[in-house]
């Protein structure tokens, strides 16, 4: 069987139906959140969309009340059923876009629009790859269900009702991730650090204030831009000015800045990217702070700009909070710090997007958290916590999917961890497969976001594969 060419015959309607899908703004919306429509009305829509593709097809579906949805094919009285999950949820939009994000376009083989690779791709591949199994008339031993998450991208609470409703699959994989297979993912610890609204101690008049400090979108998304607002007398405001000039030309940095009304707004410009790789961004709130720290200022400007800075800047490793670690299957704990914020009539913070190794636990990551904050005068908000997960090499799915891999691509199916946390992890035996390649840029979460058309039709012709194959797997 060629399963590519098999894709390939299908490229148009694929690209018609992901269209279709990438045009709905399916951004979590409390303001339409309303029965049915949980997360609210752009996810409902895009769920809706989905399921009525699948239904079209001749697929059984599922909606449960919005939140989540599937599609099954195969013998309706197979015992077991093999899932393939995705979701349909995407992350604000943030930067500068060359075509607007929900309006998609393809521009040198490339289809660009918010959720193209994360996960309304790999989700519109995953159905073709089960109509192509349909189309053909190919045998099932077990059933084969399409699982369309609505939350992933906030706190998965879409996979912990579908636990509540559903029986377990026998194994499956959620095309959310890279290939060849990702059988271990990082813990994670989620929280809020606040600062106290009522500084202690005696205030110390400096030479600036701190009127407002803000960074950041959504935590898991390395903050792409900051804006600080000074106060000060305007000799002391001008020289603040110079030295910020100064200070972006030395450390190659973007900034701007404006003074009105004795006030001066710093902007920083930084580089967008998933919570997951800290390393391959640019804080912009870190690195504005970093500047503003040295200068003399009132107690409570000082303390959160001294603070942030010995904790966080310039170590995504966790050194400064003493929570370094890591080991040989699922690598160096990563912080992110995708959201800071000061505002001294209301809320002061930075959160924290903490990914640990499978070698670390909660509970000692959170006492050594606690104890380095509680020097600062910081209280931990109570944490949204995730497990490692990790599947072993020798279970029969992992074989499986290492053979299809093989056999489509001609290379070994390397296993492989990552920091993500997918809807793998919320099964026993999921692992992540695809759909992108080794060495491929992911543009997950940032602006022009894409995925490549070939990806598309090669991971279409992957996944039919891989359903055919587990479809039919010995458990």
């Amino acid at each position: 069987m060629n399963w590519y060419e098999q894709a390939v015959s299908r490229e148009a309607a694929i690209l018609h139906d992901l269209k279709g899908l990438l045009g709905i703004k399916s951004i979590f919306d409390p303001e339409t959140a309303a029965p049915g429509q949980p997360m609210g009305e752009g996810i409902a829509e895009a769920l809706r969309f989905m399921l009525g593709l699948c239904e079209a097809e001749g697929f059984r579906i599922c909606n449960h009340d919005g939140l989540v949805g599937y599609a099954e094919y195969g013998p309706e009285d197979a015992e077991h059923y093999i899932a393939v999950l995705s979701h349909l949820d995407v992350v604000p939009v943030s930067g500068a876009w060359i075509t607007p994000p929900f309006e998609p376009a393809i521009r040198d083989g490339k289809l660009y629009a918010r959720g193209a690779i994360d996960d309304k791709g790999p989700a519109m591949a995953s159905f073709y790859a089960l109509k192509i199994v349909k189309d053909l008339g190919l045998p099932l031993k077990h059933r084969i269900r399409l699982i369309f998450g609505t939350d992933e991208e906030r706190t998965h609470r879409c996979m912990e009702r579908y636990k509540e409703l559903e029986p377990m699959p026998a194994c499956g994989f959620t095309p959310d991730a890279e290939f060849p297979i990702v059988c271990a993912e990082k813990g994670q610890i989620n929280t809020r650090i606040m600062f106290p609204t009522t500084q202690q101690g005696q205030e110390i008049n400096g030479d600036y204030e701190l009127v407002s400090f803000h960074s950041g979108v959504v935590a898991n998304m390395v903050p792409e831009a900051a804006e600080a607002v000074v106060a000060g007398q305007a000799d002391r405001l001008n020289a603040l000015e110079q030295a910020y000039r100064a200070y972006c030309g030395e450390m190659k940095l973007i900034g701007r800045m404006e003074q009105k009304d004795q006030k001066i707004v710093l902007h920083m410009a930084g580089k967008a990217a998933h919570g997951m790789e800290p390393h391959l961004g640019i804080n912009a709130g870190l690195a504005l702070i970093h500047f503003l720290k040295d200068y003399s200022w009132n107690e409570g400007s000082g303390h959160f700009l001294n603070t942030v800075d010995t904790l966080l800047y310039d170590d995504v490793y966790g050194h400064a909070l003493g929570i370094a670690m890591e080991d040989d299957i699922s690598g160096p704990l990563t912080v992110n710090s995708g959201l800071l914020q000061y505002d001294p009539q209301g809320e002061s913070f930075f959160h924290i997007n903490l990914r640990f190794p499978i070698c670390g636990t909660y509970d000692e990551l959170l006492k050594k958290i606690s104890a380095k904050i509680a020097v600062h005068r910081l209280e931990m908000e109570p944490p949204s916590l995730k497990k490692p997960h990790h599947v072993p090499e020798d279970h029969p799915m992992i074989r499986a999917l290492q053979e299809t891999y093989l056999a489509e691509t001609g290379q070994a199916a390397e296993l492989l961890s990552t920091g993500g946390g997918t809807y793998a992890a919320h099964f026993p035996m999921g692992v992540a497969f695809g759909p992108l390649f080794p060495g491929m840029e992911s543009t997950a979460h940032q602006p022009n976001e894409y995925i490549e058309i070939e990806l598309l039709l090669r991971s279409t012709a992957i996944y039919a594969r891989a359903v055919s194959e587990l479809g039919n797997l010995k458990l």
